[in-house]
């Protein structure tokens, strides 16, 4: 075991991971940052919606986050997996893959989500790229061509009138399902065409993306927009019994503090009060493990100068 006792390990070195180890070794905590080369936007040739950084690849802004945390001798990185979570405030124990063991007195949880994309031949090829979620990260490239959207649930009308701005057309494909009346009648309203056709593949096309539809020609697209299915990328909210939204986010205050004590979350695993879900984006990723460092900081200060900690 290592005989280091961190004063918090942080688990996931995506935004919000690195953010938090940043803003601890500025105040010169002990810090441990695991992490692995697996991130949830790899598939995204660029980020965008990011002040100061619109167009930047993802691994670069993460090689100039890890060169920015060189210059804090408190922080240590770890290219570790961690396999498994105990303890309590003051005594965690953090096992990783090859067997050894870290103690940290805090546990900051960043590890991320993963997506599961519709069952269609070619959609992951082109996820990240042609094939998105999240019009505000990747809409504005789709300006001026017609764009897809998949899905039949009761949301895709107010995607449709997301992007009614950017796409010179808009087609909702519910690939075999039928819509609900009052989704239709919206759709109808916005004058959005409707595809129930099954979608039998996808690939790249001469606008960004052929569709090929069971009952009629290609569908030629600029881009296609997809709910996936979400995930956590690892097993520790359900091994340190975190409360979780009905989605399986990890539930957390304002300060990033989970149910249990001396556990924070951050990044695309963590739900703030008032959200239907955590909100998806490098930025907000990067913010949350700001505050969330923040508060876990602000808790140590307190407990080591027996002082109450302000609501």
């Amino acid at each position: 075991m290592n005989n280091t006792t961190y004063d918090v390990a942080v688990v996931g070195a995506g935004a919000a991971g690195l953010q938090a180890a940043l803003t601890l070794g500025r105040m010169n905590r002990p810090v441990a940052v695991f992490g692995t080369d697996r991130y949830r936007n790899d598939p995204a040739a660029e980020m965008h919606n990011f002040l100061g950084h619109d167009g930047t690849p993802p691994a670069e802004l993460r090689a100039a986050a890890r060169a920015d945390l060189e210059r804090y001798p408190a922080v240590e990185l770890k290219e570790q997996a961690v396999t498994a979570i105990e303890g309590a405030p003051g005594a965690f124990t953090l096992h990783t893959l090859d067997g050894s063991e870290v103690a940290a007195r805090r546990v900051l949880l960043a590890t991320g989500a993963a997506d599961t994309l519709p069952d269609i031949p070619g959609l992951d090829a082109l996820w990240g790229d042609v094939v998105a979620h999240c019009p505000y990260c990747h809409g504005y490239e789709f300006s001026g061509t017609p764009v897809g959207i998949l899905g039949s649930e009761a949301s895709v009308p107010l995607r449709a009138a997301m992007l009614e701005r950017i796409a010179s057309r808009l087609v909702v494909l519910t690939n075999g399902a039928e819509l609900e009346q009052a989704v239709a009648g919206a759709l109808k309203l916005m004058d959005v065409d409707v595809r129930t056709d099954p979608v039998v593949g996808a690939c790249r096309g001469p606008l960004g993306i052929s569709v090929e539809l069971a009952g009629g020609p290609v569908l030629e697209l600029g881009g296609l927009f997809v709910g996936p299915g979400w995930a956590q990328a690892a097993p520790f909210a359900e091994q340190l019994d975190l409360d979780r939204s009905p989605m399986g986010a990890v539930l957390v205050d304002a300060f990033g503090r989970t149910s249990r004590p001396g556990v924070y979350a951050a990044g695309d695993i963590a739900q703030a009060p008032g959200l239907p879900m955590p909100m998806s984006s490098v930025l907000v990723a990067a913010a949350s493990g700001q505050v969330a460092a923040a508060a876990c900081d602000r808790e140590l200060a307190a407990a080591d100068n027996g002082l109450a900690l302000p609501v």
